[in-house]
C-alpha cells in the first residue's frame, strides 16, 4: 500500500487492539530499521507512528528540494515497514484531517490508541523534542526517549569532555574520538604520524580547472517521489527553489549505491581540492552523502569504515581519507555536542550585534556577484552547496554585511536538503557568523574577495575586482571585509588570531577608512532597498 492511500494504514489481521503497549514515533530524520526506538518492537502489541505535517516546511520557508527529500524518504521507509507487516499509523500531508503539526497529530493518535508509553529515538531538533514532550504531557502518557546510536558518541560523552574546559575546540574532541574508536590509528599513534592533514587539503584547481570529474550519483524519481514532487509543487508553490532536477537518494539501497560510488570514484581525489570552487560545477569531488546520513539512511560508522578500508587497501591517499573522516568522526560529532549542550538559548545569540536583513537575492540568486550567484543558484536548483561555498561565500557575505544571525540560520535550515537543526545551527551561528562569540570558532571567518579569487574562477567572469575596496568596480566582499574590521576593531583586538588582519587594517589612512565606510554604507542601503521591495521576502 502506498503511503498516500490512507491517513491511518494498518493490517487488520496483525494490528494491535487498543489500548496498545507502545506507540513508537518515527521522525523524518530517523529512517533506519535499527533505530533505538524500534528495539523490542512487538507487532502484536505496539504501533508505529509517522506524520507528514506542513509545520515542518513552514516554520522556516523550506525549499522544495528539502521538503521533497524528507517526504519521499519517509514514504519509502513507510513502505519498508508495511512490507514487514508492522502496524503503522501514517498521516500523509494531504490527508483531509491533517492538523498540520506534529504535536497535534500525535495528540490525535494518543486518543485513538491510548498507549501505555510513547517511545522515540532522540530527535535532531530541540523544537520538535519540546513539541512532542508537550503532547505526551497533555495526553498523560510517559515518553521513553532513547539515545540516537547513529553517532560515535553521546551528548553525555561530549558534556563530560566539555566539563571544566574554557574552550570547546574540535581538535581535542576529534583526537579523543580517534583514540577511543581506533579509527586511523596505529596503536596509540595516529596513522601517518599526525592527527590531521588539513594543510594538504587547501589547494585550488588552478587555471585549468578541476578536469574530468566523475558524474554525481543521482537517482531518477520513481512513482512515489513523483507523487511527492507533484504534491510539493502544489502545496508549497510559493516556496523557493525547484524540484525539476531532483535526484537525491531516498532509500537505503540508493544511499548505499551513492556511498560505494563516492568511495570508488571521488574519495581518492577529494582531499587536495576539498576547499576549491569552480563556476558551474556543482558536485566536484565531494561525497554528497550528508543528506542520506542525516536521514539515517546511512550510518556514520559504515561510512567511516568504508573510507578507512579504502585507505588500508591503498585505494585512496591518507590526506583525502583523513580529511573526509574528520568531517564525520570529528566535525559532525562536535557540532551535535555543541547544539545539545548549548540549547535552547544558543539560537538567540548575536555576539557581534548584527542587525541587517538577509538580502532578498538569497532566495533568488539574482545578484551581480558571480560567486554568490553561482552558489545560491545551485542551492535553489539542487538543495546543495559544498562546505566552502556555505562558509566562505554565502556565509562570509552575510557575516561581513552584518546580517541578523537568526535570519541567516533560517535560510540555511530552509534551503539545504541535509539541514537538520542539530548540525545546521552551530555551523551557521557559530562557525559561519561568529554569533556565539567564539564557543565554536577561535576567530571570525572574515576574508576579502581575494580568498574567493584564490580558491575559484568566479572573479574572472565577475564585474567586480577583488583587489579593490572602493570605486565602481570594487568587490563588495573586499569593501565589506575592511568595513567589518573597522566596525569590530575594538572587539577583535582581544583576539590573538586576528593580529595580522588588524595590523593590515592599521595601515589604512583616515581617508581610506572613510572611503571604505562610505562605500559599505552605500552597498548596504542598495541591498536593503532591494530587500524591502522584493515580493517574496522571507517567511
Amino acid at each position: 500500500m502506498e503511503a498516500t492511500d490512507a491517513a491511518v494504514s494498518t493490517d487488520p489481521g496483525s494490528a494491535p487492539r487498543t489500548p496498545i503497549r507502545h506507540l513508537v514515533l518515527v521522525l523524518g530524520d530517523q529512517l533506519d530499521i535499527s533505530a533505538t526506538a524500534l528495539d523490542g518492537f512487538d507487532p502484536a502489541q505496539d504501533m508505529l507512528w509517522m506524520a507528514e505535517v506542513a509545520q515542518e516546511s513552514e516554520h522556516v520557508w523550506s525549499a522544495k528540494q528539502r521538503t521533497t527529500v524528507f517526504l519521499s524518504a519517509m514514504r519509502h521507509f513507510a513502505a519498508d515497514l508495511r512490507a514487514k507487516s508492522w502496524p503503522l499509523h501514517y498521516v500523509p500531508l494531504d490527508a483531509p484531517d491533517n492538523c498540520g503539526t506534529l504535536a497535534g497529530e500525535l495528540a490525535k493518535a494518543i486518543s485513538i490508541y491510548r498507549p501505555q508509553t510513547l517511545v522515540m529515538t532522540a530527535p535532531g531538533d530541540w523544537r520538535v523534542l519540546q513539541d512532542l514532550r508537550g503532547a505526551a504531557l497533555a495526553g498523560k502518557v510517559p515518553m521513553d526517549v532513547r539515545d540516537d546510536l547513529h553517532f560515535f558518541s553521546t551528548v553525555r560523552d561530549f558534556a563530560a569532555h566539555a566539563k571544566g574546559r574554557k574552550q570547546l575546540r574540535l581538535e581535542y574532541w576529534y583526537r579523543e574520538l580517534r583514540q577511543k574508536t581506533g579509527i586511523l590509528m596505529d596503536g596509540k599513534a595516529p596513522v601517518g604520524g599526525q592527527w590531521d592533514f588539513d594543510a594538504d587539503n587547501r589547494a585550488s584547481f588552478g587555471a585549468k580547472g578541476p578536469g574530468a570529474v566523475p558524474l554525481p550519483t543521482r537517482f531518477a524519481p520513481d512513482a512515489t517521489t513523483q507523487a511527492v514532487i507533484a504534491l510539493v509543487n502544489t502545496r508549497f508553490a510559493s516556496h523557493p527553489g525547484s524540484v525539476a532536477e531532483f535526484g537525491w537518494p531516498v532509500t537505503r539501497a540508493q544511499a548505499l549505491l551513492a556511498l560505494g560510488a563516492f568511495i570508488q570514484e571521488r574519495l581518492p581525489f577529494f582531499g587536495e581540492h576539498q576547499d576549491a570552487m569552480w563556476e558551474g560545477d556543482v558536485w566536484l569531488y565531494h561525497s554528497h552523502l550528508a543528506c542520506a546520513m542525516n536521514l539515517k539512511l546511512l550510518g556514520a560508522r559504515e561510512v567511516v569504515a568504508a573510507a578507512e578500508a579504502a585507505y588500508r587497501a591503498g585505494a585512496a591517499p591518507l590526506p583525502a581519507v583523513e580529511g573526509f573522516i574528520r568531517q564525520i568522526l570529528g566535525w559532525r560529532e562536535y557540532v551535535r555536542g555543541i547544539y545539545w549542550t548549548q540549547m535552547p538559548e544558543y539560537v538567540e545569540r548575536n555576539a557581534l550585534g548584527a542587525t541587517a536583513d538577509l538580502p532578498a537575492f538569497y532566495w533568488t540568486g539574482d545578484t551581480d556577484m558571480a560567486c554568490l550567484r553561482d552558489a545560491i543558484g545551485q542551492t535553489l536548483r539542487h538543495g546543495y552547496a559544498h562546505h566552502i561555498q556555505r562558509l566562505m561565500v554565502t556565509g562570509l557575505y552575510a557575516l561581513l554585511l552584518g546580517a541578523k544571525p537568526q535570519q541567516v540560520h533560517q535560510w540555511y535550515l530552509a534551503v539545504y536538503v541535509d539541514a537538520v537543526e542539530w548540525v545546521e545551527l552551530p555551523n551557521t551561528l557559530g562557525m559561519s557568523q561568529f554569533a556565539d562569540g567564539g564557543v565554536m570558532a577561535s576567530k571570525p571567518y572574515a576574508a576579502s574577495g581575494k580568498y574567493i579569487q584564490r580558491m575559484s574562477n568566479h572573479c574572472k567572469g565577475c564585474r567586480f575586482d577583488p583587489a579593490l575596496s572602493v570605486g565602481e568596480s570594487a568587490c563588495p566582499f573586499t569593501t565589506l571585509y575592511w568595513d567589518f574590521l573597522l566596525r569590530h576593531e575594538t572587539t577583535l583586538t582581544a583576539n590573538p588570531r586576528m593580529g595580522m588582519q588588524l595590523k593590515n587594517l592599521a595601515r589604512l589612512s583616515t581617508d581610506q577608512r572613510g572611503a571604505i565606510v562610505a562605500q559599505a554604507t552605500r552597498h548596504r542601503k542598495a541591498t536593503a532597498a532591494v530587500a524591502s521591495t522584493h515580493p517574496a521576502g522571507t517567511p
